[in-house]
């Protein structure tokens, strides 16, 4: 799909891996509330570790946004039985990977080792849960290197900030609003309290899920992770409040005037999750909604939009099932030479109106589902995505056993319930849209006499 990047979780082909591939998943809670998820899977001698804490972008306030990307940083920064970065070269000095990420509901930790390695990532996680040291001199280092950060992956390129603004317009009250690298002023005004303060709260082993996924014994890895977490004291946490996006009245548009080369459209619409939907289905009937849209060559923006009418140069559907939160139904698209942004956003919405008027096609159907249940050979095979998979359900609030279900839900999908999300969802008094209208390229002579200025 064009649209991947949009699709913040990516697991419509990832799902099923739990259900593919043979091994048994055990789990248990440790006294001090933390939970231990072991996927067993013995085709080679690896294993994955990862550490998912329940908090993320949209855990946040206003003035802290961004916080716990920053933390996600400064949890490499040293304990007080490690020093900086002493992390990541132990982790390679066993021939292991090791890396993070913040999402909008979670921040994971994870490292890829051979399995006689684990001992040493759980020792290590478990230091760093509770024992942070957090120096000033090394956050305000840090807190430059994520202004950088957010300068290079955000603010000079004209599709990411058009994004961003676009998320900022579409969600008004809930906490999805906010970017998850954080808004730039609140970044530069972070103080280490705020930082001590998010960590004290969040990382505690009643917050957090260790999943392991590899070539080991249930027992054994229960065993080590009561001698490392088991020790930990928990925090008392205080729950978000509820921060749910208001009814949209009315369509809302944003148009970005940046430099940039083409121009780009962006169009959402609300859509529930499996954690948010009131019927069980709809969620999965807007996934083969989406693929019927845009699941490869066959799909209909592609035949018809792209090498159809060749309207677009580019055109793509995203929809992340698994979010916390009310998530969104997203169409985006890039005008082909000689063709308008208002050309391709009617051509887009046609596609939609389409199935609103007409259930999609039997063998539409059958294709999207053979799609969609077969996925990727390599994911399917993957222990770190089936790790991934666990952490990200049990963190948003859902259990583990759903990436079972999965794909029988996908399965049992009809054409009548696909064209009745398009109804129900697919409203014109709840779109948003975002506009990126390229501002002309200064070239460096015009640069530097900007910056002698």
């Amino acid at each position: 799909m064009v649209a991947k990047s949009l699709r913040r979780g990516g697991f419509i082909a990832l799902l099923l891996v739990g259900s593919a591939v043979a091994g048994t998943v055990t789990e248990t809670m440790l006294d001090n509330g933390m939970k231990v998820i072991v996927k067993e899977d013995h085709r080679a001698p690896v294993v994955v570790s990862q550490v998912w804490y329940k908090v993320g972008a949209s855990y946040e306030t206003d003035g802290i946004t961004g916080i716990s990307h920053m933390l996600e940083h400064m949890m490499f920064k040293g304990t007080e039985k490690y020093g900086p970065n002493e992390f990541s070269e132990i982790i390679s000095e066993n021939g292991g990977r090791e890396n993070a990420f913040t999402g909008q509901d979670y921040t994971a930790y994870f490292q890829r080792l051979e399995k006689s390695r684990l001992p040493i990532a759980l020792e290590l996680e478990a230091d760093r849960m509770r024992n942070l040291t957090l120096p000033e001199a090394e956050f305000l280092k840090e807190r430059d290197v994520v202004t950088e950060e957010r300068r290079m992956r955000t603010e000079d390129k004209p599709t990411s900030l058009t994004y961003e603004q676009f998320m900022a317009t579409a969600f008004q009250t809930s906490p999805y609003h906010h970017p998850i690298i954080g808004w730039m002023d609140d970044i530069r005004n972070y103080d280490i309290q705020d930082l001590r303060r998010w960590y004290r709260m969040w990382y505690a082993p009643n917050n957090a899920t260790l999943v392991i996924a590899g070539d080991v014994e249930a027992t054994a890895v229960i065993a080590m992770a009561k001698e490392h977490f088991g020790p930990l004291k928990p925090s008392t946490l205080e729950p978000p409040k509820s921060r749910k996006e208001v009814k949209q009245l009315g369509p809302r548009e944003v148009v970005v005037r940046v430099p940039a080369e083409v121009p780009y459209l962006l169009m959402g619409f609300p859509a529930p999750t499996v954690v948010t939907a009131t019927e069980a289905w709809e969620p999965y009937a807007l996934e083969v909604l989406a693929y019927v849209l845009d699941g490869g060559d066959s799909s209909r923006m592609s035949k018809r939009l792209v090498r159809g009418s060749q309207i677009a140069a580019s055109a793509g559907v995203g929809y992340d099932p698994y979010d916390r939160l009310q998530t969104l139904f997203l169409l985006d698209g890039v005008p082909a030479e000689g063709h308008t942004i208002a050309e391709v956003k009617a051509a887009l919405l046609a596609q939609l109106e389409e199935i609103q008027q007409a259930p999609v096609t039997q063998s539409e159907l059958d294709r999207v589902k053979a799609q969609v249940v077969a996925g990727k050979v390599f994911e399917r095979d993957s222990v770190f995505y089936q790790a991934m998979q666990i952490g990200t359900l049990e963190t948003i609030g859902l259990e583990w056993q759903e990436m079972d279900r999965y794909a029988e839900n996908i399965r049992k999908v009809t054409a009548e319930q696909v064209q009745a999300v398009a109804k129900k969802y697919i409203d014109p008094n709840k779109l948003t849209t975002a506009i990126l209208e390229p501002q002309k390229i200064a070239t460096a002579t015009q640069k530097e006499k900007h910056n002698a200025h």
